[in-house]
């Protein structure tokens, strides 16, 4: 059941249901197909029935109740609509057409027709949820103050617990009523998503074990199942798990369409996902969010934020994906306003009771403090979870420039290293920071490499400043030369020459002390020779003096 709903529903015919008869037996009783939930044949039966004329009594009511319980809230809306029309019609129904109201996702004509009926427990359990639907904490509480000490009322509660993000809760309320009612195995399902929800999918698959020995093919145990596996292993295992289910294409499979092609999208990384979550955005809730995951990977920041930017955040999930779009929407349009946001996000995570020890959490300070510019907290947060992202180049091309603003050098240069992502080698932030560690870790010439691979753009220009004066600043004079040369050459700006100028007396002062080669004169005087400078001649003169007397080859 879709309880999550946030939109009415539309269109869908009738799921097809199994059909229990077999040929040659006599015609059941509708108490026998009511007992053994064959709702599909209560309501044949009592369609012919009434096409012959011999009507059962409260037809209409079992043909509502047998569609409802089917998943055909459409067509129990229907039934229960035109018995609230005639004259007779029992008060009890009002409570059944808000029900279906509930499910359709109708809450504003679930409440009107709830208020209509007499007061029950049903009642009272229905207006909590619309409560709960509602943001209403005053109504919320009042009607948890009429729950009593029975199983569907306290079923009704855990829901709200979980839907309430309280899954300790929920779990200890399933868990007490599994303890008198060994028989409802259904619960295990409900205490597995819990722990799903708490990132224990192990213990989940555990507890999922015991409902799929007596059920096998339940499409919603099945597709937790897959889930788990998704979390544990990867997609492929979890699609796996999926197969069976909609090979068979049965009702139950039916019941569960949405909910598993919208995982399927998840599961094959985003495969399809303009064409299948769209239509589910607010019918099933993570699929805005998924949805926003695509876009993020797309790189289309825009549509992410259009998306979410009036999602009013209730779980850790939600805020934490609010603060991505809006950190990734604030660098690529240089927002401070934007920034700001990300970083009151991560940080309200990161503080909170709930997700303070957890690796989400950690992740979330980390981000914080990374926007705030403050890299020595950053690395203790991050430092506390990098055993679990070793191969995750996201993490890593984070901790690095976390390292590397520490001026830990070389260690940045290593984790730099193990990034494998075409899409990041190739970003500017990580070419520059690379760039950066080389030179001060003593290699320039491998920073030189890197601005050699890259084309000719604004780009490859700030590469060329940043070796120039880097290499300057670490006395490798040599490499500054050629970057300064560059330089000169694509802009005539006078500071270009004097940092050339520096850059090649420095070679020759190197030269003179023995730790640069005497060979690199002689392209030094030919970088010096490309300008077109007063002072050249000069400088160009002293050298070959030197070179004379010493006898090296210019």
């Amino acid at each position: 059941m879709m309880l999550s709903r946030a939109k009415p529903a539309v269109g869908g015919a009738p799921p097809a249901g199994d059909r229990r008869r077999k040929k040659g037996k006599k015609v059941p009783q509708l108490e026998e197909l009511l007992a053994l939930r064959d709702f599909t044949g209560a309501i044949a039966l009592l369609e012919f029935k009434r096409h012959v004329g011999e009507q059962e009594e409260d037809a209409d009511l079992w043909i509502g109740y047998s569609a409802f319980h089917l998943g055909d809230y459409k067509r129990a809306l229907e039934e229960y609509e035109a018995l609230t029309k005639q004259p007779a019609c029992s008060p009890d129904v009002w409570v059944n057409l808000a029900c279906t109201y509930f499910f359709l996702g109708m809450y504003t004509q679930a409440e009107q027709a709830a208020l209509k009926a007499p007061k029950s427990r049903l009642q009272n359990r229905l207006l909590f949820h619309l409560a709960h639907k509602f943001s209403d904490e005053k109504k919320l509480m009042s009607s948890h103050q009429n729950l009593q000490d029975i199983t569907e009322d306290q079923l009704s509660l855990a829901s709200i617990h979980y839907m309430r993000s309280h899954y300790q809760e929920a779990i200890d309320i399933y868990k007490r009523i599994l303890l008198d009612n060994r028989e409802y195995l259904a619960l295990n399902v409900y205490v597995a998503l819990c722990y799903y929800k708490l990132d224990y999918y192990d213990v989940s698959q555990e507890v999922l074990a015991v409902y799929l020995q007596q059920v096998p093919d339940s499409t919603i145990a099945l597709n937790l199942k897959a889930c788990n596996h998704f979390r544990l292993y990867n997609g492929k295992a979890a699609e796996a798990e999926l197969k069976n289910l909609t090979d068979s294409a049965s009702s139950s499979f039916e019941f569960g369409k949405e909910l598993i092609k919208h995982n399927l999208v998840v599961f094959r990384g985003g495969e399809g996902a303009l064409q299948i979550l769209p239509p589910l955005v607010d019918v099933i809730p993570e699929a805005r969010l998924n949805l926003v995951i695509y876009y993020l990977r797309q790189d289309d920041v825009q549509e992410a934020y259009n998306l979410i930017k009036d999602l009013e955040p209730t779980a850790p999930q939600e805020y934490i994906l609010k603060g991505v779009v809006n950190a990734a929407l604030g660098q690529e349009m240089g927002s401070r306003d934007h920034l700001k946001i990300a970083q009151q996000f991560f940080q309200l995570v990161g503080e909170s009771a709930s997700e303070c020890d957890t690796i989400p959490g950690r992740q979330c300070m980390s981000s914080c403090f990374f926007l705030l510019r403050q890299f020595g907290n950053v690395l203790i947060y991050l430092n506390s979870v990098k055993s679990y992202f070793y191969n995750d180049d996201t993490f890593n091309f984070n901790y690095a420039q976390a390292k590397a603003a520490m001026g830990n050098f070389s260690e940045a240069e290593e984790v730099f290293l193990l990034i494998q992502s075409e899409k990041i080698k190739n970003d500017f932030v990580y070419l520059s920071w690379l760039a950066r560690c080389y030179i001060m870790n003593k290699k320039p010439q491998l920073a030189w490499k890197l601005y050699l691979k890259m084309e000719t753009s604004g780009e490859s220009f700030n590469l060329l400043q940043l070796i120039a004066n880097d290499c300057y600043k670490m006395r490798q004079f040599y490499y500054s030369a050629k970057a300064f040369d560059v330089l000169e050459r694509l802009d005539s700006n006078p500071e270009y020459w004097e940092g050339k100028r520096g850059a090649c007396v420095g070679v020759f002062q190197m030269i003179l002390a023995g730790r640069e080669a005497k060979e690199t004169l002689r392209e030094v005087l030919h970088l010096l020779k490309s300008t077109g400078n007063s002072q050249v001649e000069y400088i160009v003169r002293i050298m070959k003096k030197w070179a004379k007397e010493n006898r090296v080859p210019v």
